[in-house]
């Protein structure tokens, strides 16, 4: 009788999840954080040598990868099979166009864009490979302009198209032909009934993985910069001390908005993190530079557009340089690792849309919304460097973190300087809580084998992973060790990827358009 009684904790442990995945998966993170705990220099060496290795012997790999990865989203878009439905024929979207892209952008940019908008354009106008090639002088207008051009193409079609494809492919498998919503479920026009052994296990691991350790990498950029905000504000010392804590703090707060839900907590969030970005860009388009964040986004647009492919596949020929590496390569590999993620996240809330309406939906609006982000942030700080007489760049130099609030405090506007760099500091927060949230609940999603409401236990247990896991990456190197992680989870799950484009043209192959969904699914199945 007690020897019943003692296993029944463990059977509701394990209730509405896949045992060996739960079991493997918690194993492995512990094993991470114990090692990096117990061992920072050897880590810190470790992540440090595959980061190099990564940036100067796949580099390349990690160019092509994204611009195959645009293509067959392009292609797709374009296709008749752009019209289908994810759902029923007749099923409408579960949620508005503005929720949709709130949700979306979101959980997907997290607070990177708050962190990079500033500090990127300032260090790509002291000088980058695109200005030396053209001939052109830094710290010049004609610099600034293509460091914007830069910072957008980190910030544009590439990149989402990483996260809007595996999004309209794992809502293609889960609401057309009746699959769970995980990641293996791409692969059965490949793999058929065995995505439900190991070998499917692993395919889900790798995303498990790779989510954990790219979420991670945007939570240590955000209470980074959170800190430099506090630091502002308050005086709060920067230090990795109370990094850790404020790590333990909103992770706290994610985590009972994981709990509450998709149609609560994380939409809330999503809808405010909008509605606080509008304020602030109010607050730097009437403060700022106007006429010239107007002329620069005109101006932006067309240089992105016009010099996409030439950038899409530079790669560069000198093998000591590291800015591809510290650059362009950290992106993709943050992009690929966050795939996973945020492409679980997008097909969860896009039921009911078209193939078409989530390609170009998701890529098109979410990067002009990274352009208009980038302009109005980006070029505000630029102009203040090139004709305001404030040395931002010094200042990203030193500490990247503290450039935004050095930004607002630089536009000069006395009794509204404190509440911004309050707001500021609040919208990292909701935004790392987004982030947070959300990724725990697409974990939590997989290891129940697709249940979008899966176990709350589960919520915790892996929302207060993604916390000690994003600390240990601060405590062994800081923004070096946060990059390595994002780069190194991304190579398993580029080449996943590939398969899941090949799977998908497959799928659609054997598509009949036009056809009841309820046909497909019972032929799926």
């Amino acid at each position: 009788m007690q020897k019943e009684q003692s296993s029944i904790p463990w059977r509701e442990l394990f209730a509405g999840v896949d045992k060996t995945m739960a079991v493997a998966s918690i194993t492995m993170v512990l094993a991470f954080v114990l090692f990096t705990v117990l061992q920072p220099d050897l880590a810190n060496v470790i992540y440090t040598g595959a980061k190099q290795y990564i940036e100067n012997e796949l580099g390349w790999y990690y160019i092509l990868t994204v611009n195959v990865v645009l293509l067959v989203s392009l292609m797709i878009a374009f296709s008749p099979y752009g019209k289908l439905r994810l759902g029923r024929d007749d099923e409408s979207p579960e949620f508005s166009n503005f929720t949709w892209f709130a949700m979306l952008f979101s959980a997907a940019v997290g607070t990177g864009l708050l962190f990079w908008s500033i500090a990127e354009p300032l260090s790509h106008l002291q000088g980058n490979p695109f200005i030396a090639m053209d001939g052109v002088a830094p710290n010049t207008l004609e610099s600034a302009q293509t460091a914007l051009r830069i910072t957008i193409f980190h910030w544009g079609l590439h990149g989402w198209a990483v996260y809007i494809l595996v999004g309209a492919i794992l809502a293609y498998f889960a609401y057309r032909r009746g699959l769970p919503m995980t990641i293996r479920s791409a692969f059965y026009p490949l793999l058929g009934d065995r995505i439900y052994g190991p070998i499917g296990h692993a395919i889900d691991l790798l995303a498990i993985f790779a989510t954990l350790f790219g979420t991670a990498t945007t939570l240590g950029l955000g209470v980074s910069q959170m800190n430099a905000g506090l630091n502002s504000l308050f005086g709060l010392e920067i230090s990795a001390t109370n990094q850790v804590l404020l790590v333990l703090g909103v992770t706290v707060a994610a985590t009972v908005s994981a709990v509450s839900g998709l149609k609560k907590g994380i939409r809330m969030l999503s809808e405010w993190n909008i509605h606080l970005s509008m304020v602030l860009f109010a607050f730097f388009i009437l403060a700022g530079p106007t006429v010239f964040l107007l002329t620069i986004f005109t101006t932006g647009v067309g240089d992105y557009l016009g010099n996409l492919l030439p950038m899409g596949f530079w790669t560069s020929p000198d093998p000591e340089s590291q800015w591809q590496g510290w650059w362009t390569i950290f992106y993709w590999g943050w992009w690929l690792s966050w795939g996973p993620y945020v492409g679980m996240f997008i097909a969860r809330i896009s039921r009911g849309r078209t193939i078409r309406e989530v390609l170009f939906g998701g890529m098109f609006a979410a990067t002009l919304g990274a352009m208009v982000w980038i302009v109005i942030f980006g070029g505000t700080a630029l102009h203040l460097q090139l004709f305001g007489g404030v040395d931002l760049a010094t200042v990203a130099n030193e500490n990247v973190t503290k450039v935004l609030f050095q930004t607002i405090e630089a536009l000069n506007v006395p009794w509204a300087t404190s509440f911004m760099i309050g707001m500021a500091t609040l919208m990292i927060v909701t935004w790392f809580v987004t982030s947070a949230d959300s990724g725990t609940l697409v974990i939590c999603t997989i290891l129940s084998q697709g249940n979008p409401n899966p176990p709350k236990t589960y919520r915790v247990i892996w929302g207060l992973g993604l916390g000690a896991t994003s600390a240990v990456l601060l405590l062994a190197g800081g923004l070096q060790a946060l990059q390595t992680a994002a780069i190194a989870a991304a190579l398993p799950f580029s080449i996943a990827l590939l398969f899941m484009c090949y799977c998908m043209f497959k799928a659609l192959a054997s598509e009949q358009v036009g056809q009841p969904v309820a046909v497909q699914q019972s032929e799926a199945s």
